[in-house]
């Protein structure tokens, strides 16, 4: 047996932020992956997505510029040289990723599946390791829904729709989440039909039904079709590609595209990985149960990133590898004490941060709320950008922001700031005595406070 003082079990973005502290310790690492190094944001999630929004973009832009001022002629789009530039893009950071650990001296790679074979022990292959402390960062999987025939056809997550190499004449995708929503999007600006079929009522069901809305009514200017409160309930083969029957309102009919993406949520990687051999508690879900410091039910042993349930996002595994180092060396950093934050990479995107206005309301506090449409602000009406909308929540007793959602240009970037604010416990009155840079978007956003009025 072989003993590590850390051994680190998946290579998704916490492992990066874990290896860039304990590395300069000297101490021992194993790093154990049996598939491509960099987890889903660098091979199949953020990296190569939001290089396919800045095309998706371009080529937006481009077919607006009689409304600029200038024409570009007939416009054709080159999905091979899309695919080249998102392929260069994600392939390099997992390959930077992979040769950092192969020439760190006191790093090992081990390029193969592993899984408890009891406390703090590892079994990878022919191997048996030992961990001092022992990091779990194995990330979700897609949840494939129940539906009649869904197995034997022709289904892509996002993982195979970004290995396609021809554009779909005609996208079917089940599920109007951030997954599915962004990628709707982008195949309809490359040129494919798309079609959203959505259950509930809504895109994006934990956000605010204003904020969904508009997120609906531009893509719809786009011409995507979105179909709300429709089942799937069978899906067979056809000429054409895929053929889903529908259920909606009692009524069934169907629809036939090209290919289908199923983007229904995901699934923790907990099963097969020996976590009843090591003690390790998971939740009904599968999620590994963790404490406030990521740590498990079996002592030396943390979870981090998708795999324990507290955020899907890059950014909260990061955080959950600055959590664990903090708790390692005497820290106190928690994961309940973290901000809830998070993109959607639409165009326009949408950020967000803290609480919807739904769940501030159900708080039962007094809440007051200012919005301003993207119409009304100077620099988003100078770009031609004005779908959407600012909404700012605040706490009528303490004078704090609650929770924020910026759908408009810049979103996602503006949105940081107000994670700052709150994180800061700035007052409001405070932060609209603050000058920011003209002309701006965000220089709008303590003017917007000026609109407060109670949630009646």
């Amino acid at each position: 047996m072989q003993t590590f003082q850390h051994i680190i079990l998946g290579t998704g973005q916490a492992t990066g932020t874990l290896l860039g502290k304990l590395i300069p310790t000297n101490e021992s690492i194993a790093v154990i992956e049996g598939a491509k190094i960099g987890g889903s944001c660098v091979n199949y999630g953020c990296t190569p997505t939001k290089s396919l929004v800045a095309s998706a973009k371009a080529i937006f832009v481009a077919k607006r510029g009689n409304y600029f001022g200038f024409q570009t002629g007939p416009l054709r789009v080159d999905y091979d040289r899309i695919r080249e530039r998102m392929n260069g893009i994600r392939n390099g950071s997992s390959s930077g990723l992979e040769s950092w650990m192969e020439n760190t001296p006191n790093v090992t790679l081990i390029r193969d599946w592993g899984a408890f074979s009891g406390p703090r022990t590892i079994q990878v292959g022919d191997q048996t390791l030992h961990g001092e402390q022992i990091y779990v960062n194995v990330g979700t999987h897609p949840f494939l829904p129940p539906i009649e025939g869904l197995k034997e056809v022709a289904w892509m997550d996002s993982a195979r729709l970004l290995d396609l190499e021809r554009i779909p004449e005609h996208l079917l995708i089940i599920g109007g989440g951030y997954i599915g929503v962004e990628f709707a999007q982008i195949y309809r600006r490359f040129g494919a039909e798309v079609t959203i079929l959505q259950r509930g009522a809504q895109l994006m069901p934990r956000e605010d039904r204003d904020v969904a809305d508009a997120i609906a009514d531009f893509l719809r200017e786009e011409g995507i079709d979105i179909r709300f409160n429709t089942q799937v309930v069978r899906a067979k083969e056809n000429e054409a590609g895929v053929e889903l029957t529908l259920s909606s309102a009692g009524t069934e009919s169907s629809v036939t595209g090209s290919h289908l993406l199923v983007a229904t949520g995901r699934r923790p990687n907990t099963k097969g990985i020996g976590l009843e051999h090591a003690d390790i508690a998971t939740d009904e879900r599968g999620f590994i149960q963790v404490d406030d410091f990521c740590q498990t039910s079996a002592p030396g042993v943390f979870a981090l990133g998708d795999v324990n349930g507290h955020g899907a996002f890059t950014h909260t595994s990061v955080n959950d590898a600055e959590i664990v180092l903090d708790h390692l060396y005497g820290g106190n950093r928690k994961i309940s004490s973290r901000i809830p934050i998070y993109g959607l990479f639409t165009d326009p995107p949408l950020g967000r941060v803290g609480m919807t206005e739904k769940e501030a309301v159900a708080t039962g506090r007094k809440i007051l709320k200012a919005t301003r449409l993207m119409s009304r602000i100077s620099r988003a009406k100078e770009m031609g950008e004005t779908n959407g909308f600012a909404k700012i929540l605040i706490d009528a007793e303490t004078d704090l922001v609650l929770g924020v959602s910026i759908l408009g240009p810049g979103g996602d970037e503006i949105i940081n700031m107000f994670a700052a604010i709150m994180h800061s416990g700035i007052p409001c009155r405070s932060y609209r005595e603050v000058v920011l840079v003209h002309p701006t978007v965000s220089e709008l956003m303590p003017w917007v406070l000026d609109s407060l009025q109670p949630i009646s």
